[in-house]
């Protein structure tokens, strides 16, 4: 069916309600008006915002169904405010704080396509500690989501010690451990990162079952004698080079028969699909010098080169959802 002169216009101006919504997100609207509802004044006055800016903003949030009015005052419906609020536990917030500062990173993706890696922003955070933080609750947001039914597909079975790798703030190895009562885990991640994670498992009842490593899997060796690690999230950050280099460190790591398994996007053999991927391979591109999301004839082929066997793919990639394992022999 040929595209239409519609739909590409269209997609020319998808950025604008996209915007719209990451401004109002930086500004807190949404956790301003979710106890109370206010006037543009009032608003304006408390975020010390002009009255035209944040007038002209907020109308545009009421046809996006982001934000009600009703003689001139403005209202956050119940169900947005279940998702936007900072202090409920379904909240998006830190995945849309995460985003915000992507679209600052992604205004240099023509400069990144035409000159390279030597345009891409030297880290992922900037040097900023609170965005780092803010990037762990956006991973977190995502991962307590999904961790229960990805370690239902894992089936860990009779596995007694889990490592899980870059683990930030532990949703996985929380599902692990509520999984499989007799199992221990070991939760291996930067020393910021595991600060937070000791922070939020700490509430659990699961901390005593969990050792937590501070290290940096591109410069330490990972600890050893686990029987199943577990890579979530990490592989598309990576060059080839360096995802054979960590999975070798992986090998080391595991007790002959260990099973390694990584959940990434994994994608068909032309780089296609799933779309999800396909873009998010555009975001490896801006955030990192060799980043990229791989099919899984190339991540079998890294595997193999360091030395694993019997290599399957479990679970078919959705949303960065796709499931490979690997063994020691």
């Amino acid at each position: 069916m040929p595209i239409k002169p519609e739909t590409i216009l269209a997609l020319s101006r998808k950025f604008v309600e996209s915007r719209i919504f990451l401004t109002a997100a930086e500004l807190d609207i949404f956790n301003l008006l979710i106890k109370n509802p206010m006037s543009s004044r009032e608003i304006a006055d408390t975020l010390k915002v002009t009255m035209r800016g944040i007038t002209i903003l907020l109308d545009a949030l009421v046809p996006m169904g982001l934000l009600e009015k009703k003689d001139k005052m403005y209202y956050c419906p119940s169900d947005v405010a279940s998702l936007l609020s900072k202090d409920s536990p379904t909240s998006l917030m830190p995945m849309i704080m995460h985003t915000v500062g992507g679209w600052k990173r992604w205004s240099d993706l023509t400069e990144i396509v035409r000159y390279g890696s030597e345009k891409t922003r030297p880290s992922l955070f900037d040097g900023n500690k609170s965005e780092q933080e803010t990037f762990i609750g956006a991973m977190h947001t995502i991962a307590y989501r999904l961790a229960p039914g990805i370690v239902a597909a894992i089936k860990p079975g009779k596995a007694k010690k889990l490592l899980d790798i870059g683990g930030a703030s532990g949703s996985y190895t929380q599902a692990f451990l509520e999984a499989s009562p007799d199992m221990r885990a070991t939760l291996f991640d930067l020393p910021p990162v595991v600060k937070i994670a000791q922070r939020r498992l700490a509430t659990t009842g699961l901390y005593k079952r969990i050792k937590f490593v501070a290290g940096d899997f591109y410069e330490d060796e990972l600890p050893a004698g686990h029987d199943l690690a577990l890579l979530s999230a990490i592989i598309h950050q990576n060059s080839p080079v360096q995802n054979v280099e960590l999975y070798r460190k992986i090998y080391r790591a595991l007790a002959p028969g260990g099973r390694l398994v990584i959940r990434d996007h994994v994608m068909s053999p032309d780089h296609t699909q799933p779309a999800s991927g396909a873009f998010f391979a555009v975001n490896m591109l801006v955030v990192t010098p060799g980043g990229d999301t791989y099919s899984f004839e190339e991540i079998k082929a890294s595997l193999e080169s360091a030395g694993f066997i019997n290599i399957n793919l479990i679970q078919p990639d959705e949303q960065m959802s796709g499931l490979v394992e690997g063994f020691k022999p």
